[in-house]
């Protein structure tokens, strides 16, 4: 009886279109579990896909991410193509994976998988290099042919096939640092042409390897020559220390004054300071320059720099402007004249910090004290004076009150004048680097050398040292 009725019921027609209740409950049965299966595909589909990010951010840890600065940028469908821009609309490079003609690339693409070798648009400042251009410069990356090595880089002589010598750096990805430092130096010098400025010939960008080649400068670094066995007289006499100043300072004057944006190296020191073999100084290591637009009085940042040379506000508040290299400068002097490195824990109290030290020295009338003893001469009175002034202004406590690159040169220039019409005591006997190698054998080895093991460590403010290198 029950089922009759329930057969009934069932049978009854409803006002939706006419049919019978048991045909639209099958209906609504049928679109459930059309819902159901549907959710399930959604819920697959996004578990595929969390997998494959997870993949691809393991595969990131062997490959540099393509930063903003070089992003791919697809044209068509079949060409592919990578671009730095650095400044200027015309400052502009252009790496296509466009098939290249020509049975030099054919072989070349065959060695490399089989895939055409980037074309290079060139800038007029620097080339593309191929990776394996810079494996047969340097011997294959030779253990040989290491010049510098640090925390964020490995720096290996080279001579590429038109017998041009070059420093090669190979970038280490440690947690994104080789792209980061890599986009940092091609912004920074990749356009920049100055005789007191590394150049930065060219680059590589090949898989997971990002180089940069610099010209070769072979008479070591500033380092080497202030602080390294050079025995009982130094070769660095009061002129080339004096020209070393000069020419650094015309070096960032470039930086701060005549360019836009404008550079802040904000890690000068005397291992970043390269020599050649006429002594004439070259400033090097970009890997944590920072532009600064003529627009902005600073740049908030985090606080990075050499222990000794940091200055004071940009260490407290992390507001960096040109005034910072100002204050760097300043220490670079007072090391220069006194042969002293910036913080010495060695020497008595009072004497630890040199910035103090000569401040008190300066004081108390005692600046001829100050001069480094190995100086094969002493310099006239007024030409130290004027000197050991200039450097504490460059170090004033208020970054208001420093002066400019610019007026700096101004003051040396004008020392220039002064010390030509003083007369000179105690000259010494080295007039030239040869003179001082004939007549002390061996000692000058370590200048052989473009990057030396004294090389100063750059550190955060935590103290933490890193060991960088006078080319990167």
């Amino acid at each position: 009886m029950l089922v009759h009725d329930a057969n009934g019921e069932l049978s009854k027609t409803t006002s939706l279109f006419g049919l019978r209740l048991w045909v639209v409950i099958g209906i609504f049965a049928g679109a459930i579990i059309v819902l159901i299966l549907f959710l399930l595909s959604l819920c697959l589909t996004s578990i595929r896909r969390r997998r494959q990010a997870k993949l691809s951010v393991i595969g990131g840890e062997l490959t540099p991410a393509v930063s903003k600065e070089i992003r791919e940028i697809v044209h068509d469908a079949a060409v592919p193509e990578i671009q730095i821009d650095i400044g200027k609309a015309e400052h502009r490079v252009v790496f296509s994976d466009r098939p290249a003609s020509g049975e030099s690339r054919a072989a070349d693409g065959a060695a490399f998988g089989g895939g055409a070798m980037p074309e290079v648009s060139h800038l007029g400042w620097g080339r593309w290099y191929t990776l394996r251009e810079l494996e047969a410069a340097t011997n294959g990356l030779s253990d040989g042919n290491v010049i510098g090595e640090g925390g964020y880089g490995i720096v290996y002589s080279g001579v590429l096939a038109d017998h041009t010598l070059v420093a090669v750096k190979n970038l280490l990805n440690n947690r994104g640092q080789a792209e980061k430092e890599f986009k940092v130096e091609v912004a920074a010098i990749g356009r920049v042409r100055h005789k007191n400025l590394v150049r930065l010939l060219g680059y590589c960008v090949e898989g997971a390897y990002r180089m940069l080649v610099y010209e070769y400068v072979d008479n070591g670094n500033l380092d080497q020559w202030l602080h390294g066995n050079v025995g009982d007289v130094s070769p660095l006499t009061w002129d080339i220390r004096m020209n070393i100043i000069l020419g650094t300072a015309k070096g960032l004057a470039y930086l701060h004054e005549g360019l836009e944006p404008k550079v802040i190296h904000r890690d000068i020191k005397t291992s970043n300071i390269l020599l050649d073999r006429q002594w004439n100084p070259k400033v090097s290591d970009f890997g944590l320059a920072k532009l600064l637009c003529s627009e902005s009085s600073h740049v908030t940042t985090q606080v990075m720099g050499t222990f000794g040379y940091v200055a004071p506000e940009y260490a407290s508040t992390g507001m960096l402007n040109e005034k910072s290299d100002v204050y760097s400068f300043g220490i670079l002097i007072m090391e220069i004249i006194s042969g002293r490195i910036p913080v010495d824990y060695s020497r008595p109290q009072g004497e630890v910090n040199l910035v103090d030290w000569l401040k008190t020295m300066v004081a108390n009338r005692k600046s001829e004290e100050v001069v480094d003893p190995k100086l094969p001469e002493m310099p006239a009175s007024k030409a130290l004076k004027r000197v050991l002034l200039v450097a504490l202004r460059c170090v004033d406590p208020t970054a208001s009150k420093r002066p400019k690159m610019g007026r700096v040169i101004h003051m040396l220039e004008a020392d220039d004048l002064l010390v030509r019409d003083e007369i000179r005591i105690g000259r010494g006997p080295f007039r030239s680097q040869r003179d001082f190698k004939e007549q002390n054998p061996g000692v000058s080895k370590a200048g052989d050398k473009q990057f030396g093991e004294n090389a100063s460590n750059t550190s955060e403010v935590d103290g933490s040292r890193r060991h960088d290198q006078p080319t990167s």
